[in-house]
């Protein structure tokens, strides 16, 4: 089984909101809780550790990705206070 990337929900929206609406209400540590749990619980329902481990890969390209975008963000705005 390949890592689908496109989504498989007919709402995709709706499927968002859920994972929100969970975090609801909850301090950041039971938040962050919450995600490892659905993570694992998750994992286990694919049961393929190819497709774990691309996933993984992923997530992890996207946060290097954020967080670069970020930082370039933050340097622009510097930028443009010293030359205020």
């Amino acid at each position: 089984m390949a890592l689908s990337t496109v989504s498989n929900f007919a709402r995709p929206d709706d499927a968002f909101r859920a994972v929100v609406e969970a975090h609801r209400g909850l301090s950041d540590e039971q938040s962050s809780d919450l995600d490892a749990a659905l993570v694992l619980i998750l994992a286990n329902h694919i049961g393929d550790l190819d497709v774990l481990n691309e996933a993984i890969m992923l997530a992890k390209r996207r946060m290097v990705g954020a967080g670069q975008q970020q930082q370039q963000q933050q340097q622009k705005q510097q930028k443009q206070k010293q030359q205020q």
